[in-house]
Parts: C-alpha cells; sequence; structure tokens
C-alpha cells in the first residue's frame, strides 16, 4: 500500500523546499540525481545552465558512495552548500549584474584572508572563463573557490612552520595539482 506523496526512493528530509526541488530535479525519478540532471536545473547569474565542470565537481564533492549520483540526503547537503555560496556571492556582487567583476572578485578574496595581486586576480578570471576576461559568473566562482580552497589545504599541510613557504618534490607537486584539479 503507498500512501500519497510517499516516494520509496525518497527518504524524509525536514525541508520540503528540499525534496521538491529533489523531485524537480530526478527527471528519470531513480531516486538519485547524476550531474546532467543537476546541469539542467541549475542557472548562473547569465541566464546559463551552470558548467560542466562545476556540475561534475558538486556531484564528486557530495557522491559519498561514488556513484556518480547523490540521493536526497546528499542532494540535501548540495543544496545548502549552494545556497550558502550563492549567498556569498551575492553578497559580493555589489552590482547585481549577476557577475563578479575583478574588484568584486578581489574583494570576496580579500574577505575570505586571501591577499592575491590584480595581476592574479585577473588571471583567475581569464583561465574561469578566457571568453569572458572581465567577470565570473557564480558557477565559476563556486569551481575557483573550491579549487583555491582545496590547493591552500594541500600547501598547509606541507608549510608546518606556517611560513607561507614550501619547498616541494616534482611528484609531490604533481600529485597536489592533479588531485585538487578533480
Amino acid at each position: 500500500m503507498a500512501y500519497q506523496g510517499y516516494n520509496p526512493y525518497q527518504p524524509a528530509t525536514g525541508n520540503s523546499q528540499v525534496q521538491n526541488f529533489f523531485t524537480h530535479v530526478d527527471k528519470d525519478g531513480s531516486g538519485k540525481i547524476n550531474a546532467q540532471e543537476l546541469q539542467q536545473a541549475l542557472i548562473n547569474g547569465q541566464g546559463q545552465q551552470f558548467s560542466d565542470t562545476a556540475c561534475n565537481m558538486m556531484i564528486s564533492m557530495f557522491d559519498q558512495d561514488r556513484t556518480g549520483t547523490i540521493d536526497i540526503t546528499e542532494f540535501e547537503r548540495l543544496f545548502n552548500y549552494i545556497n550558502s555560496w550563492l549567498s556569498c556571492f551575492k553578497a559580493f556582487d555589489r552590482d547585481n549584474s549577476g557577475s563578479i567583476e575583478e574588484s568584486e572578485l578581489s574583494a570576496a578574496f580579500q574577505q575570505m584572508g586571501f591577499r592575491f595581486s590584480q595581476q592574479f586576480i585577473n588571471f583567475l578570471i581569464v583561465m574561469s572563463d578566457p571568453k569572458e576576461r572581465t567577470r565570473i559568473s557564480v558557477d565559476q566562482f563556486i569551481v575557483l573557490c573550491v579549487k583555491i580552497q582545496k590547493f591552500t589545504e594541500a600547501f598547509k599541510q606541507r608549510d608546518t612552520e606556517m611560513t607561507g613557504v614550501i619547498k616541494i618534490a616534482f611528484e609531490d607537486f604533481l600529485g597536489i595539482a592533479l588531485g585538487c584539479s578533480n
């Protein structure tokens, strides 16, 4: 006997907004969401879908069983994660353009504790979107911040004296670069 509104693939969650969004995104009704389904549901401030890179990265971050999909519980964590990054993004998108320009990105990183040069900020923007070259969208912002966070954590593990300088073997460097790029 099935109860109205009950889906055996969707365990109960305390947030009906999350459940509704999950049901909307789970196009095949499998109880799991893959990167393509997620991409179809997420629109950045420029009216475009989130990038493949952003969706694949977010699925892999929350996919605890490494199936390439997330269930409702994993999705709720992802939902909260995206909303916290979106709030951060909106706080620095002072002109409400739906993108962050160089000065706004610089301010965001300064608040996060990073003191990057203007040249490096420009490099990050161009790296995020070689076509645009002056601003980044919310999905590019999330990818960029997550990558910087991963590299920072890897750097800190090796900077045992907290000097801001490390000596690193080439293979260790490649391990960090390849490991943090996923």
